[in-house]
């Protein structure tokens, strides 16, 4: 629901929070931040600062349902409080927005300087899950292996996915080492081992799993989106040479096992709430979800309108002190199935999802190149090159480029919240 909290008027006591292009009092992420002088603990983003959510807590600043959920941020991880569910988080967010407000006391002693604190992954992952629901990307990777069959058959039935690696899940800003791999180019050949040629990113959303369900019990779609707790940006790492042998007949291993880079501050379906979108319009002949996978409300409130986009900074680019450039700017709105849907799909079996579990949307693409998610797409499988400032070319990732995401929620009548970065250098292999 909209309420006083998206208030574009409202303004914050913390300097340079006003208008901020990413952090306004409108926005209020959960993080975890580690400053110099102490232990990982979860904070709120508000500019260019943190507010210590434990320290405000520990000074009685918190009431009721607000004060349990702020116990849980000020934890090492977030895993507890995502576990409470959206009343208790809804009512902390209010609360910490009355208390960051122009017209209360400032408290620049529960202040940090974002700059100063090293950011943490905001939960322990239990768990990870990446889907496919990106339609464009689906269909642009398909073309390139089966051109007359882009899509499988399933692709307008079922949400596909398939279990990622907890264990590599990375916070913005460490760096990637490139992975080694069995590579096959020519068919009937024996494979090569070594490092990937094909180097490729994904842009994606990541969904942090709030309440999670009890084992058998399958998730309801119509209750599927009170489990999310949250969103960021994921970068999906993919060695697309080593993919191309591997993963047939059971899927993504080695290719995709070895990194994904996460932003570190969780976005809440609360300061989303304005720019919920209708989930994305079936084309004319595709089939209607089934029955477990259909909702009224998700259908008209079950998408995201967040701009995304991808730069990329060489090495040479960064010691001649050239800024990124830009490779393309896509929506969440093109994602063929929702978050819901996602999320109902995974718990249909029986499978039991558990707070801090994370699941990826998949690659999301918009319809034109301007808008592909991956160098896959904008380099047609290698067989055309980008042209970076300085002359240099890329069709795949070389070492020592550097790979950002951005996401913002712009719409007119609200104020324009970010994700924060989601960026890390890659490493040459070992």
């Amino acid at each position: 629901m909209i309420d006083e909290t998206h208030d574009p008027a409202r303004r914050s006591w913390v300097a340079g929070a006003d208008g901020h292009a990413e952090f306004p009092i409108q926005n209020l992420p959960f993080g975890v931040f580690c400053p110099a002088d102490g232990a990982p603990r979860g904070g709120v983003a508000i500019g260019d600062h943190i507010f210590d959510v434990g320290a405000a807590c520990a000074a009685g600043l918190f009431s009721g349902a607000a004060r349990d959920a702020a116990e849980a941020v000020g934890e090492p991880t977030l895993n507890r409080f995502f576990g409470l569910g959206a009343g208790p988080r809804q009512a902390l967010r209010r609360q910490l927005g009355a208390l960051l407000d122009a017209s209360a006391p400032a408290r620049p002693e529960l202040l940090h300087r974002a700059a100063e604190c090293a950011m943490q992954l905001p939960a322990a992952v239990g768990d990870y899950t990446d889907f496919y629901a990106g339609i464009h990307h689906a269909t642009n990777a398909g073309a390139l292996f089966r051109p007359d069959n882009p899509l499988l058959p399933n692709y307008k039935w079922v949400p596909i996915g398939y279990h990622g690696r907890a264990s590599s899940l990375l916070p913005s800003g460490v760096a990637v080492r490139r992975p080694n791999g069995q590579r096959n180019s020519q068919p009937g050949s024996p494979p090569a081992f070594g490092p990937s040629r094909r180097l490729d990113y994904e842009l994606e959303l990541g969904v942090w799993v709030g309440t999670g369900n009890e084992l058998g019990s399958p998730v309801p779609i119509s209750e599927a989106g009170g489990h999310i707790a949250g969103f960021c940006l994921l970068n999906d790492w993919s060695a697309r040479d080593i993919q191309a042998w591997e993963y047939q007949p059971l899927g993504p291993f080695l290719a995709k096992n070895f990194a994904s880079t996460l932003s570190c501050w969780v976005v809440t379906p609360e300061a989303l709430a304005p720019f919920r979108a209708p989930a994305m319009t079936r084309a004319e002949g595709d089939p209607a979800p089934l029955p477990y996978l259909d909702d009224a409300a998700d259908r008209a409130a079950g998408g995201l309108d967040v701009e995304l986009s991808v730069s990329m900074r060489s090495a040479a680019m960064r010691a001649a002190g050239l800024p990124a450039q830009r490779l393309s700017v896509g929506n969440a709105r093109y994602l063929y199935w929702s978050f819901a849907q996602m999320l109902a799909h995974h718990t249909a079996g029986g499978c039991n999802l558990r707070p801090g579990d994370l699941l990826g949307s998949g690659t999301i693409s918009a319809p034109d190149p301007g808008g592909y998610g991956s160098l896959l797409e904008l380099s047609a499988g290698g067989k055309t090159q980008i042209t970076l400032p300085g002359g240099e070319t890329r069709s795949f990732i070389e070492d020592g480029d550097e790979i950002s995401f951005a996401a913002h929620a712009r719409r007119e009548g609200f104020a324009t919240i970010g994700f924060g970065a989601c960026s890390a250098v890659v490493l040459p292999s070992r």
